[in-house]
C-alpha cells in the first residue's frame, strides 16, 4: 500500500494599499509600480521557469486595479513624471525630491551592488536625514539622469532581467545614460507590467498555480462586521466611542472582490485569504454563504480555538478543517508560523543552499513527528521579503522549488487540490476571533489614532446613508444605477482598507505615514463631496501625531523575546518601544551610519533591547569590537556585547572606573544584537525613567556613539503595562 504523501501548500499573498488619491487621481506613493516590476512579475516568472512546482497566488483586487492602471499608461504618478522629465527642466524642488526619494531601496541588496548608484548615494549623504539640501548643488544634469535611471533599474526583478535583456544591458552600461536609455527602461517596464496578469492567468491554465482572492480594498472584515469583537480577542482593549457594526460592508467588499476577479480571470475563485488573516465566526459565515470553498489564517487562531491547543508536536495544525453555517460550509487551513517566518524574516541572510536544506529538513520533521499530518500550509507576503534576499530571492526560490519537487513523501499541491485529495475534515463550530498578528486585532484598533479613524469612518458612513437615498440603498446591499452614489460608496470602501490603520498608532513607523493618513482622510472627504455634504473640519487635520526626531513608539505590552538566535523576530518585538537611530544625528562619524533601529521593552524580570544595523550586526561587529549599551538612572551602567552570544557583567561607573555590580546580562549578536538586563540589577520601580545610549569601539578605540548628543529617554511603566489595553504615551 502506497503511503499517503504530505502535501505542502505555498501561498504567496500579493498586496499593496490603494495609493491613488481620489481628488487629483494621482498616486501619492510609487510602491504598487515598483513591486510590480520587481516582485509581481518575478514571482510567477520563477514558478513558470521551474518544472513541477505548484503554488497559490493570492491577488488583492485593488492591487490588480493599480497594475492595470499602470499597464494602460493612464496612471498619474509624480515619481514617474519626475523620472521622465529631462534633468535640465527640473526645478530645485524637483531635484530635492529626487535626492530624498530616489534612494528608497534596500541599501545592501539594491544600492551597494551597483557602483554608480552607490556613488550617487554617497554624494547625496548616505541617507542621513537633512543632508540632501546641502548636497543638491553637487549633482550635475548627468548625475541626475543616472539617478533617474538607477532608481527604476535597481527595482527590476532578477527574473525580469532574464526575460528582458535591456535591463541587463543598462546595468552593464552602468553610467552616462542618455534620454533614449531612460525611455527604453520605462517603456520596457510598462510592457512588463502589462504582462503580469496574463502570466498569472497562464500559470493557472497550466495547473501550476491556483489563484485566490481577498476582499476588494483589503479591509479587516471582522471589524467591519462588529468592531466590538476586538474585545473578545483582547479583553482590555480601548474601543472607539462609536461602534462600527456593518456586516453589509464586509459582504460588499467580498462580493466586489469576487466580481472583479471574475472579470479579470474568467472564473470564480475557490479560495480567499482574508485581509491579515483576520477571521471571526460572522466572517466565516459570510464567506460560506458567498460560495467560497476555502479560507486560511494563522496557527495561533487554531491554537486558541482548540481546547487542547495544537498538541505537543503541533499535530493539530496539519489538517484541513471545516466550518458550517446553516446549509453552507467552508474549509479552513492554518499556516505554519515557523516555516512561513523562516522565509519571511530569516533566510534572507543565509546561503540559498543552506536555507533550502533547512526548510526541507523542517518539513521532513513534520512528517516524522506527525505521521497523521496531511498538509503543511506556508503562507506569507509575496513581495516584502525579497528586497532583503540575494538577487531578489531568485536563487533561493529556484532551489527551494526544485528541492521540494524532489523530496520523497512530500508533494506540492494547491489548497483546492488538497481538498480534492484529502477527504477528512476536522470540524469546528467556532473560531477564536483574531488575525495573523498576536491572534487579535490590536494593530488596527485600540490606539487613540486608530479609534479616531474608526469614528471618522462611522460618521462618514452615517452621513452617506442619511444624505443620499441611493447611497443608502447601495450600503444596505441593494442596487443603484446612480454613478455618484456608487463612487461615494467606493470611496467609503477604500477608506476601510487595513493599511491606513496599520500606520496609525505606535505599532509601525514609516517615513510616509503622513501620506497614508492623507489618503485615508481624502477617501472620506470624497464621500462627503460626492454627495454634496458639508465636509467636517476634522478631516482636514492630520490624525497621525508628530513625534520627536527618532522616536517611533513607546512599549504597548510586556514582551519576552527569545535571544536564542538573535534573528530579530518581527512579532516578538512588535509591542516594544522603538527609536530610529538614523534620525538621531548619528555617530561620531556620520558617514559611518551603521546602526539603524533601537527596540526596548520588558517583562516581570528583565529589560530587553534590540539593535539593528543597516546590515546584519554579525557583519558590523568584527573580532575585537564591543557594542556597549549605557543606561543612566542616577548612576551610569553599561553592558558590553561582542560578536557571538554570551553573558556580560552589568557594570557601574564609579569614580571614572567601570566596576561589576553583581548582575549578569545575556546577549546574542546575529542579524540583530539582542540583550536582556535584570530589572533587579537596576532597582527599577514602576514609573521610573532612565536614559540610554550606545557606543561602538574597536580594540578599545571609540568608533561612534548613538545618539551623538542627548541620550534616549525610556519610561518603565512596570508590570501593569498594557493590561488596560492602553499603550504608554511617550517616553
Amino acid at each position: 500500500m502506497t503511503e499517503e504523501p504530505l502535501y505542502l501548500t505555498l501561498l504567496w499573498h500579493m498586496h499593496q494599499p490603494f495609493y491613488k488619491e481620489p481628488v487629483r487621481g494621482e498616486y501619492l506613493l510609487p510602491w504598487a509600480y515598483l513591486h510590480a516590476v520587481k516582485d509581481y512579475y518575478d514571482m510567477p516568472a520563477i514558478v513558470d521557469a521551474t518544472p513541477g512546482v505548484k503554488v497559490v497566488f493570492n491577488l488583492v483586487p485593488s492591487l490588480l486595479e493599480q497594475i492595470l492602471d499602470y499597464a494602460s499608461g493612464e496612471a498619474v504618478d509624480p515619481y514617474l513624471d519626475l523620472a521622465r522629465r529631462p534633468p535640465a527642466e527640473l526645478t530645485l524642488a524637483d531635484r530635492l525630491f529626487l535626492l530624498e526619494n530616489f534612494f528608497s531601496a534596500n541599501r545592501r541588496r539594491m544600492i551597494e551592488p551597483y557602483p554608480r548608484y552607490h556613488e550617487l548615494y554617497r554624494m547625496a549623504g548616505e541617507g542621513v536625514p537633512g543632508s540632501v539640501a546641502s548636497r543638491v548643488t553637487l549633482f550635475t544634469e548627468r548625475d541626475l539622469l543616472d539617478l533617474q535611471v538607477w532608481f527604476y533599474l535597481a527595482w527590476t526583478g532578477e527574473a525580469a532581467r532574464n526575460r528582458f535583456p535591456c535591463f541587463r544591458d543598462l546595468i552593464r552600461k552602468g553610467e552616462g545614460f542618455d534620454a533614449a536609455d531612460k525611455a527604453l527602461l520605462l517603456d520596457t517596464q510598462r510592457s512588463l507590467i502589462a504582462g503580469i496578469i496574463p502570466l498569472y492567468r497562464k500559470l493557472r491554465e497550466e495547473g501550476k498555480a491556483e489563484l485566490s482572492v481577498s476582499p476588494y480594498f483589503h479591509p479587516i472584515l471582522p471589524l467591519l462586521c462588529d468592531s466590538r469583537v476586538a474585545r473578545i480577542a483582547q479583553p482590555g482593549v480601548n474601543l472607539p466611542g462609536i461602534p462600527f457594526r456593518c456586516p453589509e460592508d464586509a459582504k460588499s467588499q467580498l462580493r466586489h472582490g469576487i466580481e472583479s476577479f471574475r472579470r479579470l480571470f474568467g472564473f470564480d475563485p475557490a479560495g480567499v485569504w482574508p485581509s491579515e488573516g483576520a477571521l471571526s465566526d460572522e466572517v466565516l459565515g459570510i464567506m460560506a454563504q458567498g460560495g467560497l470553498s476555502w479560507t486560511a489564517s494563522d496557527e495561533r487562531l487554531l491554537s486558541r480555538t482548540l481546547p487542547g491547543g495544537l498538541g505537543r508536536e503541533r499535530e493539530a495544525l496539519y489538517h484541513p478543517y471545516l466550518f458550517q453555517e446553516t446549509d453552507k460550509e467552508i474549509a479552513l487551513f492554518f499556516r505554519d508560523q515557523v516555516l512561513s517566518d523562516q522565509i519571511g524574516f530569516t533566510y534572507s541572510d543565509w546561503d540559498p543552499e543552506r536555507a533550502t536544506a533547512d526548510f526541507v529538513a523542517r518539513v521532513k520533521e513534520v512528517r516524522r513527528h506527525c505521521p497523521e499530518a496531511r498538509v503543511v500550509p506556508v503562507i506569507l507576503d509575496g513581495e516584502n521579503a525579497w528586497e532583503h534576499y540575494q538577487e531578489n530571492g531568485l536563487p533561493f526560490l529556484s532551489r527551494l522549488y526544485a528541492a521540494l519537487t524532489q523530496t520523497a513523501g512530500v508533494e506540492l499541491a494547491t489548497f483546492a487540490e488538497v481538498l480534492e485529495r484529502v477527504p477528512e475534515r476536522r470540524s469546528i463550530g467556532h473560531i477564536h476571533p483574531g488575525s495573523w498578528i498576536n491572534a487579535d486585532y490590536g494593530i488596527w484598533i485600540g490606539h487613540p489614532e486608530e479609534n479616531k479613524g474608526w469614528e471618522y469612518l462611522a460618521r462618514a458612513r452615517e452621513a452617506a446613508t442619511k444624505g443620499s437615498a441611493e447611497a443608502a440603498r447601495l450600503l444596505t446591499g441593494g442596487e443603484s444605477t446612480d454613478d455618484t452614489a456608487r463612487r461615494a460608496c467606493r470611496a467609503l470602501y477604500a477608506a476601510q482598507g487595513s493599511d491606513w490603520f496599520w500606520w496609525y498608532g505606535d505599532d509601525h513607523s514609516s517615513a510616509h505615514s503622513g501620506s497614508f493618513d492623507l489618503l485615508f482622510r481624502s477617501h472620506l472627504i470624497s464621500v462627503y463631496r460626492l454627495l454634496s455634504l458639508e465636509v467636517p473640519g476634522e478631516l482636514h487635520e492630520p490624525i497621525k501625531r508628530q513625534r520627536p526626531a527618532g522616536f517611533v513608539r513607546a512599549p504597548s505590552r510586556l514582551i519576552t523575546p527569545s535571544l536564542e538566535t538573535a534573528a530579530g523576530d518581527y512579532l516578538e518585538w512588535l509591542c516594544a518601544g522603538l527609536y530610529d537611530l538614523t534620525r538621531q544625528g548619528g555617530a561620531m562619524h556620520p558617514a559611518e551610519n551603521v546602526l539603524q533601529s533601537f527596540f526596548y521593552g520588558y517583562d516581570l524580570e528583565f529589560l530587553y533591547f534590540r539593535i539593528d544595523g543597516v546590515q546584519s550586526m554579525e557583519k558590523v561587529l568584527q573580532p575585537g569590537d564591543a557594542l556597549s549599551l549605557h543606561l543612566i538612572r542616577g548612576r551610569e551602567y553599561r553592558v558590553e556585547m561582542r560578536p557571538g552570544a554570551g553573558e556580560g557583567e552589568l557594570q557601574q561607573l564609579e569614580e571614572g572606573r567601570w566596576l561589576p555590580c553583581g548582575a549578569l546580562a545575556r546577549y546574542a549578536v546575529g542579524r540583530s544584537a539582542e540583550l536582556r538586563v535584570p530589572l533587579n540589577g537596576l532597582g527599577l520601580d514602576a514609573g521610573d525613567r532612565l536614559t540610554c545610549y550606545l557606543t561602538l569601539s574597536r580594540v578599545g578605540n571609540p568608533l561612534g556613539r548613538w545618539p551623538a548628543e542627548a541620550p534616549l529617554p525610556i519610561a518603565y511603566a512596570g508590570p501593569g503595562l498594557g493590561v488596560d489595553g492602553g499603550a504608554s504615551e511617550g517616553s
